[in-house]
Order: C-alpha cells, then sequence, then structure tokens
C-alpha cells in the first residue's frame, strides 16, 4: 500500500509539471518562475504549510542558486591565487591545506550547484540532459568533490591538532611534503569510495532531488545492501568528519587553555606585569581561523545529514518522524553555501590574507591606470620631441642661409 501510494505521489507531481508546461507553453525562466509564484500566493488556501514553505524555497532557488554559481566560481578561483602566488603570512603547510579546501569547494560548485542544482530549478530549460546518458558518472566525480572538500577540512583541523599540542611530532608531520602526501591520499580514497555510485545509479539523469537526481531502478531503492553501503556513505561523509573535528577541537581548544595559563603565569612572575605576548597573538588567530572553518562546515552541513541518515533509514524501515521534502532543500542550499564562505573566513580573520586580496582586487585597475599614464606620457614626448626636432631645423636653415629665427619662423608661418 505505503508503495503504490508513493508510486501515485511522484506521478502527480510528473503531471503537475507537465501541466505547467501546457498552460504557458513557453519554456521561460520568467513563465516558470511566475508560476511557482502564483501558486504561492493565488488560492492556496487548500495548500498545506509544508507545502507553502516546499514552493517558497523554489521561488528562492530560482535567484539563489545561479547568484551563488556566478559568486562562488570568481571566488574560489580568486582564493586559490591569492593564497598561491602571495605572501598571505601562513607557512606552506597551512597554505597547502586551504588552497586544496579551495580547489574542492570550486569543484562542488561546478558539479553540484552548476551542473545539478541548477538544471533540477530551471528543469524546463535543461530537459535534454534526460538524453545523455552520463548521470551515474556525473555522481561518482560530484560525490568524490564532496568527500573530498569535507575530509580536506578534517585534515586541516587534524594538521592544527597536531601543530599545538604535539610539539614532537610537529617537525615531521606539519611540512609541505606531508601535507601533499596526506591531500593525494584523501583525493585517491575519496574516488575509490565513490565508485560504488556508478554501478547504484542508471545513466540517465531524474532532474530531481527525491532524493537522488539520477534514476534509480526499484529493486535497487529497496535492496538492503544497496541501502547499507549508502547508508554508510552518509555516515563516513559527513558523520565521522562532524565527530572527528568537534573531538580535535575540544583537545585544541582543552591544551590552549592550559598551555596559556601556564604561559602567562610565568611571563608575569619574570616580568612583573601582564606584558604583551605575540606568541599567544600568532597562536591565538591561528585557532579563530580554524574554529571559524570549523563551525561553518559543522553548521551548514547540519540539516543535509541528518535529512540523508533518516531518509535511508526510512528505506531501510525504520519509519519515525517522516521529515518533509522542504528539509532536504534546506540542507542542500545551506551545504553548497558553505563552498562559497571560506574567502570570508580568510579575509575576515587572517590580515595578510585581506591585504594581498585587495591588492589582487584592485590589479586588473591598476594596470589600466598605469596604461592610460603610458599612453598619456608617450603622446606628450612625442610632441616635445617633435617640437625639439622643429626648432634643430629653424636654427640649421638660419645658419646656412643667414637669416634671423624670427624672420624664418614668419616665413614658415606665412608659408
Amino acid at each position: 500500500m505505503d508503495q503504490n501510494l508513493g508510486t501515485i505521489n511522484w506521478n502527480v507531481t510528473t503531471i503537475d509539471q507537465n501541466l505547467g508546461t501546457m498552460d504557458f507553453d513557453v519554456p521561460t525562466k520568467d513563465r516558470s518562475l511566475s508560476y511557482w509564484i502564483s501558486w504561492f500566493t493565488e488560492d492556496g488556501s487548500w495548500i498545506t504549510l509544508f507545502g507553502r514553505i516546499r514552493y517558497l524555497l523554489h521561488v528562492i532557488q530560482c535567484f539563489y542558486y545561479p547568484l551563488l554559481a556566478i559568486v562562488g566560481v570568481p571566488v574560489n578561483i580568486i582564493t586559490i591565487v591569492t593564497l598561491t602566488n602571495r605572501d598571505c603570512g601562513l607557512s606552506k603547510c597551512v597554505t597547502s591545506y586551504l588552497v586544496a579546501m579551495s580547489v574542492g569547494d570550486l569543484l562542488v560548485v561546478i558539479l553540484d550547484l552548476a551542473l545539478r542544482h541548477i538544471p533540477i530549478v530551471y528543469w524546463e530549460q535543461f530537459y535534454f540532459l534526460v538524453l545523455v546518458p552520463v548521470c551515474n558518472i556525473h555522481a561518482v566525480l560530484l560525490y568524490a568533490a564532496t568527500d573530498c572538500s569535507v575530509w580536506f577540512t578534517v585534515t586541516f583541523t587534524f594538521d592544527r591538532f597536531v601543530a599545538i599540542c604535539c610539539p614532537k611530532l610537529k617537525s615531521k608531520y606539519c611540512s609541505e611534503k606531508s601535507a601533499a602526501v596526506v591531500l593525494g591520499t584523501v583525493t585517491v580514497l575519496s574516488c575509490l569510495k565513490n565508485i560504488f555510485w556508478y554501478f547504484m545509479f542508471l545513466n540517465g539523469y531524474h532532474l530531481m532531488n527525491d532524493p537522488w537526481f539520477c534514476a534509480v531502478a526499484w529493486d535497487v531503492m529497496k535492496s538492503v545492501i544497496w541501502s547499507t553501503i549508502e547508508f554508510l556513505h552518509f555516515i563516513l561523509t559527513p558523520c565521522v568528519p562532524f565527530a572527528l573535528i568537534l573531538l580535535l577541537n575540544a583537545f585544541t581548544v582543552r591544551h590552549i587553555l592550559v598551555s596559556s595559563r601556564a604561559r602567562r603565569r610565568l611571563r608575569c612572575h619574570n616580568s612583573g606585569e601582564n606584558s604583551r605576548d605575540p606568541e599567544m597573538e600568532s597562536r591565538r588567530k591561528s585557532i579563530i581561523l580554524l574554529f571559524v572553518i570549523s563551525a561553518n562546515f559543522i553548521l551548514l552541513w547540519s540539516i543535509l545529514m541528518v535529512y540523508s541518515i533518516w531518509n535511508r533509514m526510512d528505506y531501510l524501515g525504520y519509519k519515525s518522524v517522516v521529515l518533509d521534502y522542504f528539509v532536504l532543500e534546506l540542507g542542500f542550499m545551506l551545504q553548497l553555501l558553505s563552498c562559497c564562505t571560506n574567502t570570508a573566513i580568510y579575509a575576515v580573520t587572517q590580515t595578510h590574507f585581506r591585504q594581498q586580496l585587495i591588492i589582487l582586487l584592485k590589479h586588473p585597475f591598476t594596470a589600466i591606470i598605469h596604461l592610460i599614464t603610458a599612453s598619456e606620457t608617450f603622446n606628450f614626448r612625442t610632441s616635445a620631441e617633435l617640437c625639439v626636432s622643429q626648432a634643430n631645423k629653424v636654427m640649421i636653415y638660419c645658419f646656412v642661409t643667414g637669416d634671423s629665427a624670427e624672420e624664418r619662423i614668419t616665413h614658415m608661418s606665412a608659408w
């Protein structure tokens, strides 16, 4: 009975979408958007509260996703360029992790936001994707990029934990070479871990998040084996990273509090006053960066993590509280936002990065100003050289003919 009802609901959704196409018969973004707005505002007494929230989120997504893509791609590219080519006051090890995180976020913005969610929101304009049989390959790349983005945050957190709490291990682990090995290992493991999506999904796009964007066979959807594999996938990303980040940050905070108190007592005993401590100020900036990145990841990923695990448990038969579909959409919106916020975090918490970022943003305008100035200078020099050349010709003519300079200039003016 439940399965049949689920099928009926899915068919009703499809009929509604087709009716929307028939009513307008013009596949433009404005008409599609006005359709959803009319559903939300006109004669909506029969729509439930959750239904209103779903329609409202869809209207917001029509603006939110394109704007996020327009901002997310250049922001992450600028971050990569700034961290790679400029001195931001960070060690090479930390820079390697931050660059890797920005690359991972950029891939998520392209593969998940631009190639998945925007076609789902504007499904009329991207309906041709149904005929492109690469969805299972797209899923492997998308989830691998997502895993890399998440686990790069974990490796950065662990690196800072070692640097602060394990001085003996710091010289061996916290290096650019070790960071490259760790990041490469995480990338390879993430790709291998997500190969199962290629066999789980069909190659056709579904253009809906219910909860997959690829077509899935019914026997796979209800298979205990595939459900268990997918459940373990969501446990590994992002449940385990959540736990590791919270645990590592707790140990780091404890170590910092203990060492700060001991250092403060020692300095007061030696100097007799509470003087400024550059080492503690530098450490505080590093910790602020770590905690803000960790908090940003946890807060923006929480809703999607809860819904994904809850939904898979529901498919396995463990029915408790049913989470509405709008929770999934809200989770996607916040998760994708986390891929565009690291640049703002670096700019707020790191003075050197902010200065280098401003210089980089000013560089195109500075180059244009220099080009205009150089052009004006060249024109001025050319005019001056022309005047000098004419003056030399007058002097030579006067020397040969014996005329005065005033007579020659008057003759040239009359001519």
